[in-house]
């Protein structure tokens, strides 16, 4: 197992939901993201420069570099707040005390609307392109995005089988099985041949459902 894996699945297996206020510098870094994000998009991370991503946002270059550092962290901070929407909430954290069923039923539906849709595709379709350039670029795409989900759906299975709601020796291989059972072959024909087969609501449902009983049928508790 991964460091980073490692480290979330022997943290704590509470997660506290708050309903904080933001921070006026908060959401104004999550402004001048969320603009960055969408010129991402358009343009591909090489095309995108600090300089552009502050005259879009109304930001001095000064107010841009105060919150990030540079485009690699500012990529990563895209990265992030996009791996959050799937695992909910603002700091992307699972509910580590629900059930097997509740929680990975949500976790997989949110995987497949988020990841199938035209952006989330477009999305990863830049970042193939780019990470044979920009290797860096690629590790800092996992480790930000895939790896985080990752470790979150680990650290909750290896919670949930030390309360004896399942069976799971290895949690990061059963998290690996689990998020590739969910997405299957959706991504890759939203990829190569978007439209060939329409992926609506209900057969989203249905799919996720289907894949949370396989899964709990092999590591659901002992009878």
């Amino acid at each position: 197992m991964s460091d980073a894996v490692e480290s979330r699945n022997l943290g704590n297996c509470s997660a506290e939901k708050t309903g904080r206020r933001v921070p006026r510098g908060q959401k104004r870094r999550e402004e001048i993201a969320a603009i960055a994000e969408r010129l991402f998009l358009e343009r591909g991370f090489t095309e995108t420069t600090m300089q552009l991503v502050a005259a879009r946002a109304g930001a001095s270059k000064e107010t841009l570099y105060r919150h990030f550092g540079n485009k690699d962290e500012l990529f990563a901070e895209i990265v992030r707040r996009r791996s959050a929407r799937i695992t909910g909430g603002r700091d992307g954290e699972l509910d580590m005390n629900g059930t097997p069923r509740e929680v990975l039923g949500r976790l997989g539906l949110n995987l497949l609307q988020f990841l199938t849709r035209a952006d989330s595709l477009s999305f990863y379709r830049i970042m193939v392109a780019e990470a044979s350039r920009a290797p860096d670029l690629g590790r800092i795409f996992y480790a930000q995005g895939p790896a985080r989900v990752l470790g979150e759906v680990a650290r909750y299975l290896g919670c949930a089988t030390r309360r004896g709601e399942l069976r799971c020796p290895e949690p990061e291989l059963a998290a690996k099985l689990f998020l590739g059972a969910i997405l299957a072959n959706h991504q890759v024909l939203g990829l190569i041949a978007p439209g060939l087969e329409p992926f609506k609501e209900k057969k989203m449902r249905a799919h996720a459902e289907e894949a949370v009983s396989l899964f709990l049928a092999r590591y659901g508790p002992s009878p």
